[in-house]
């Protein structure tokens, strides 16, 4: 299946998407700001892959990957979508993995979340983060909702 759309058509519709501020992204934001995070940078563009949300002092970085968008199985099937989508949502994974690669070259640690688990599973989403913060020295993990151990 080909792409329906002219290409002046796909670059206005492909204009429309949101980058930064997606509903998983929110969520997650407010979420950690509830259990008194700080310090974090929103959309880096400093970094590689422009992660979702930094920690610089301590070298975490977090993605919050759209399944489609990344090319998650339950939500992108290749040769389904025609040639176009297969090799948009491939060029979108090599570059994730370009990403991570460098970062953590970099000595950060770099979490890549699904938005469906984001909305789905907010508290183990709060305790993956949490448990990168801790493994890079912070305290945030301490008397909050974030630590894995503090989960009932």
């Amino acid at each position: 299946m080909a792409d329906n759309l002219t290409p002046e058509q796909r670059s206005r519709a492909m204009s429309r998407i949101r980058r930064r501020d997606t509903r998983p992204e929110l969520l997650l934001r407010r979420a950690l700001w509830a259990a008194g995070v700080r310090g974090y940078r929103i959309d880096d563009g400093r970094l590689p892959g422009r992660p979702d949300l930094t920690w610089s002092r301590h070298r975490v970085a977090v993605f919050v990957d759209g399944a489609f968008w990344h090319g998650h199985p339950s939500a992108y099937k290749p040769g389904c979508h025609g040639d176009y989508w297969d090799q948009k949502i491939q060029r979108n994974v090599e570059r994730d993995l370009a990403a991570d690669m460098s970062l953590r070259e970099m000595g950060w640690i770099v979490l890549r979340l699904w938005d469906f688990d984001v909305r789905r599973n907010l508290s183990d989403s709060l305790a993956k983060i949490g448990d990168a913060l801790a493994a890079q020295g912070s305290t945030y993990e301490s008397g909050n909702s974030l630590s894995r151990s503090n989960r009932s």
